[in-house]
């Protein structure tokens, strides 16, 4: 978001509406408000209101700068409690029956109430007119409320339907994903998850099919990780390397295109993850070399490293890679990479180290600050200890 949405000159006109904030979760000092605004996903963004300090409307993922502005809209009509939002010298008629179930959605939303905000946006579409803005940010809004209360079969249908009218929007990419998401999370002998995982792979195919489909090239990445999965849960070995073989092509390009370091090394993270998928990690290092150049303070790319040197079994330098990521990691990011670095010396022959870095990780999160702690995160490196052999 940063290397090519905040970026956009069409963003400066709305500095001033807006108290703006960055929160690096990550950081001990803002354990308490993440403590307060609790993050499912990362990017969250947030607009709380001055006057209860509540979250008047929230959205999870990314977005672009056509979206952004209509969300800002959204934000200032969340604050005045479902009004119509603030615009100078333009008289506006009384919100609709449709805002006003949005806003009390996104008040449920805001709030972390999923369940209760799935049903609000359930009204507010019900009650819309055809034509009706809001609708595409309202379909995704929803979508990722069926996910956080476990309706897989509802945020699979409700993409499946969606998809026709939101295909050439900057939403189609976000509906698709998710709706195949939760449709390969139906149980195998559910009636309809054939017929489902069928349509949303079709709609997540004409996306990537379609450059002309408005949307940032990360977020097509995402199609494409959501088409492998789908290859992969079909046990199609043929259909998944092709996947990622496209995926690979897709993002070599979008790199090159990039058109700064910062920009370029978005792309990384799935570079890598296709390299993987293909048995060719060795295919990462340049870019990954060239990362940790360029940006010099940032963890990821000797972790990234790590995890390819790895893959090609050249311990000693995935160590390395490793010390190199920890000594500039800090908060619940750390966790993650001690882990990586515990498969390290257990792959390499070397389980006692393995048990002690496991056993730092452990110490590391039983130390973290409420906000931050999290009790699953810390049974998981526990079960990961016990399966350790004993040094």
């Amino acid at each position: 978001m940063r290397a090519f949405v905040f970026t956009d000159q069409a963003l400066a006109r709305h500095a001033g509406r807006f108290v703006w904030l960055e929160i690096d979760t990550e950081k001990k000092e803002n354990a308490a408000f993440r403590a307060q605004f609790p993050v499912p996903a990362l990017p969250t963004f947030l607009v709380v209101d001055p006057a209860t300090e509540k979250v008047a409307l929230r959205w999870v993922g990314g977005f672009s700068v056509a979206q952004f502005a209509t969300l800002l809209d959204d934000a200032e009509r969340a604050v005045a409690g479902g009004g119509p939002a603030p615009a100078p010298s333009i008289s506006v008629p009384p919100a609709s029956p449709a805002d006003q179930a949005l806003a009390r959605a996104d008040a449920a939303y805001g709030a972390g109430d999923y369940a209760a905000a799935a049903t609000a946006y359930e009204a507010a579409l019900a009650a819309a007119p055809i034509d009706w803005p809001a609708y595409g940010r309202t379909v995704e809004s929803l979508l990722f409320a069926y996910y956080a209360s476990d309706q897989n079969e509802a945020a699979a249908r409700l993409a499946r339907d969606a998809f026709p009218k939101l295909q050439h929007t900057g939403s189609a990419a976000n509906v698709a994903v998710s709706g195949l998401g939760s449709a390969l999370e139906l149980p195998a002998d559910h009636a309809e998850r054939q017929a489902l995982v069928a349509a949303l792979e079709a709609d997540a195919r004409a996306i990537v099919d379609d450059p002309a489909v408005p949307m940032a090239d990360d977020d097509r990445s995402a199609v494409y990780i959501a088409l492998l999965d789908a290859r992969q849960a079909a046990e199609d070995s043929v259909g998944a390397r092709d996947v990622a073989e496209r995926w690979a092509a897709f993002l070599e390009g979008a790199a090159q295109r990039a058109p700064s370091p910062e920009a370029r090394t978005v792309f990384d993270s799935h570079r890598l993850s296709a390299y993987l998928e293909l048995d060719q990690p060795e295919r990462a290092i340049p870019m990954l070399e060239a990362s940790e150049r360029d940006l010099p303070e940032d963890y990821n790319p000797p972790a990234r490293l790590a995890s390819a040197y790895r893959a090609m079994k050249r311990y000693p330098e995935a160590l390395a890679a490793s010390d190199r990521a920890l000594a500039k990691a800090y908060g619940p990011r750390r966790l993650l990479l001690l882990r990586t670095r515990a498969d390290i010396y257990s792959e390499s022959g070397d389980p006692a180290s393995a048990r002690l870095t496991i056993e730092q990780a452990i110490q590391e999160a039983e130390a973290l600050p409420e906000g931050q702690r999290s009790e699953s995160a810390i049974a998981s490196l526990k079960k990961k200890l016990e399966g350790l052999p004993a040094s």
